[in-house]
């Protein structure tokens, strides 16, 4: 038996931040229940035909679900969304702002009528404040967040090359999910959650944020270097690779200039001294490292850290990370089911030590569960009609 058995989730969800959290809690054996457009589904499924096909983003975000195609506008098919949320333990909403309170689905309407609900509301900026309407896509609340002030090199802010607003929002979305579980099995009561991407990633951002407000000044860009550490980032080495390692004390430092480097009068050298130093002084330090791992293959540095035991990393591509030894040997890619065959999948990362290790369920085509959701319902009329 998975942790969630027998926990029913209805999710009206689209994109990424909801998706992402209800597929944590299917992964966890909770039965979700996404409700799609009739036809189209859930946008996300158009995002590109990669994956033989289907959208990348809906396949990684989507497996594991039943899907119901419903026109909720329409009199009839709304009847059936609220025998459904009257049998769901959570319901899980990233509709436009204020939609779901005109819908009549909003937390307060919602529970009222059945106050053991755990009701979960997404948005870009949350309830009231001048940004409530607002659009809110993941590049722009990167940008709202801070985010691509401090990522990049020093002459180009960038963004974050996943979703990673999006992200932030699903997982204190499941988090929070997990908790209003443990608090109705001590209270009977359910919750009702508010998660706003920017505060989701305002939460990760503490770090330069302090940084900035108790610092004075907000941190440089520095490429794929630590802003306040060094050397932490990548290292050039022979044939115009780069290896990154990263140190973290003074124990280290010394151990990379005479295990590594084999300078261990370097360690003492007055401008790099210590870490601040060390930044201070950072493109004098990354030219001295240079000047001997330049003339060293990328196996022989990563040798070499190792042996140090300094921290150390290849840079991988995607497919890299698809060929990636660690997870053959842990045995984490697991095939499920999808409307275009079979296709690979990681394991979610939370590994249960002892237990089975269960099957991922397939990915649904847009509506593949009506006529059954239906039939469990008692009802037998085909939704979407409009009638």
């Amino acid at each position: 038996m998975r942790p969630l058995e027998g926990i029913t989730v209805v999710a009206l969800e689209q994109a990424v931040a909801a998706p992402f959290a209800t597929r944590q809690l299917a992964d966890l054996g909770a039965r979700v229940i996404k409700v799609e457009r009739p036809g189209v589904g859930d946008f996300a499924r158009g995002y590109d035909e990669t994956v033989k096909g289907q959208s990348s983003h809906f396949v990684w975000l989507n497996r594991s679900k039943e899907s119901l195609a419903l026109d909720i506008k329409d009199t009839a098919d709304r009847e059936v969304l609220d025998a459904l949320i009257a049998t769901a333990d959570v319901f899980v909403q990233n509709l436009a702002p204020g939609a779901c309170r005109r819908l009549g689905l909003d937390a307060q309407t919602l529970r009222a009528a059945k106050p053991e609900l755990i009701h979960v509301s997404i948005s870009g900026y949350g309830e009231g404040g001048p940004y409530e309407q607002k659009k809110a896509y993941d590049l722009l609340v990167q940008c709202e967040a801070g985010l691509v002030s401090v990522t990049g090199t020093p002459d180009v802010p960038s963004k974050a090359g996943i979703s990673v607003a999006d992200i932030a929002a699903g997982m204190y979305s499941y988090t929070g999910v997990l908790t209003a579980v443990i608090q109705r099995l001590r209270t009977g009561e359910g919750a009702t959650i508010e998660v706003s991407m920017l505060e989701a990633l305002a939460e990760w951002m503490s770090f330069p944020m302090y940084y900035s407000a108790y610092g004075g000044s907000d941190p440089k860009r520095t490429g794929a270097s630590h802003a306040a550490i060094a050397p932490y980032g990548p290292v050039q080495v022979a044939g115009g690779e780069r290896v990154f390692l990263g140190i973290q004390n003074e124990r280290e430092w010394q151990r990379f200039c005479g295990d590594v480097l084999g300078q261990p009068a370097l360690a003492g050298d007055p401008r790099f001294a210590t870490n601040t130093l060390r930044s201070d002084h950072r493109d004098e330090l990354t030219g001295v490292i240079e000047e001997i791992t330049t003339a060293l293959s990328a196996d022989e540095v990563l040798a070499r850290l190792d042996t140090a035991q300094i921290a150390n990393a290849r840079l991988r591509t995607m497919q890299g990370l698809v060929e990636h030894p660690q997870l053959a040997a842990r045995k984490r890619w697991r095939e499920f089911g999808s409307p275009v065959g079979p296709l690979m999948g990681l394991l979610p990362p939370t590994t249960f030590v002892g237990a089975e290790v269960p099957d991922a369920g397939p990915v649904p085509a847009v509506g593949e569960h009506t006529a059954a959701i239906l039939a469990e319902l008692g009802l037998s009329r085909s939704p979407g009609a409009g009638e």
